[in-house]
């Protein structure tokens, strides 16, 4: 399938009243919208297989679905930072950010050095980027040691006194991420938002205390990775 016929079926999807819903419901605002539900994006890109020429041709399209069927599309290993950066400058909401983060940046070799690059970038959406993609990267790289997590704690630190509401909120999800992800990194994740109680900030307060219901919590799922040391 073309990227000009994959834009015909998407064009067949469309629906204004989609894109208005998403703006009132998810504060979804996002420029060149068709109004195409994920669902039928999801389903659109497993027909079509993964394909990173595709992708890049379906993003330059400027049109937003042509852009988040290409965060389905592009092979994670294939990522290069110039591509990084080229989409990462043109995200407008979270949908867009979270898409790209997870589906692509978390999961390349990419995913620490993108992260690194944009955890203190000045754009609420870049920035949210290198925290949701640290959220994904907790499953992504199942093999991955302590220490390259226990790296991204003094990030978090540092970064949650940063108000913005999709900053703060990345910035919790990537701290109850890696305390979800083994025994050790769930007291180190703990302490780090003890710490975070102790800042004159209320981002930083309402990050720690809703980590810290969670992941002191008892119904808490701890996972086991890297298994080769967590799982006998």
């Amino acid at each position: 399938m073309t990227s000009t016929e994959i834009i015909t079926r998407l064009n067949a999807l469309k629906d204004p009243e989609k894109v208005i819903f998403k703006q009132k419901k998810f504060g979804v605002v996002a420029n060149n919208s068709l109004g195409v539900y994920h669902k039928d994006l999801k389903a659109l890109a497993k027909e079509i297989g993964m394909n990173s020429a595709l992708a890049i041709e379906l993003f330059d399209t400027g049109i937003y679905e042509g852009r988040l069927m290409c965060s389905k599309l592009c092979r994670p290993k294939e990522l290069t930072f110039d591509l990084v950066e080229k989409w990462t400058a043109t995200f407008e909401n979270w949908e867009i950010c979270d898409s790209f983060s997870m589906g692509v940046y978390a999961r390349s070799p990419l995913a620490v050095s993108m992260i690194e690059q944009y955890k203190n970038d000045e754009s609420e959406f870049e920035r949210r980027a290198a925290f949701a993609t640290m959220a994904g990267y907790c499953m992504a790289d199942k093999k991955a040691s302590n220490d390259v997590y226990e790296q991204f704690l003094p990030w978090l630190l540092h970064a949650a006194t940063d108000d913005r509401i999709y900053v703060k909120k990345a910035v919790n999800w990537a701290l109850r991420s890696i305390g979800k992800r083994n025994r050790d990194l769930n007291k180190l994740a703990i302490d780090t938002a003890k710490k975070m109680l102790e800042m004159d900030s209320k981002s930083a307060i309402w990050i720690a205390k809703d980590a810290i219901k969670e992941l002191a919590g008892e119904s808490v799922n701890v996972l086991d990775y890297p298994r080769s040391i967590y799982r006998p």
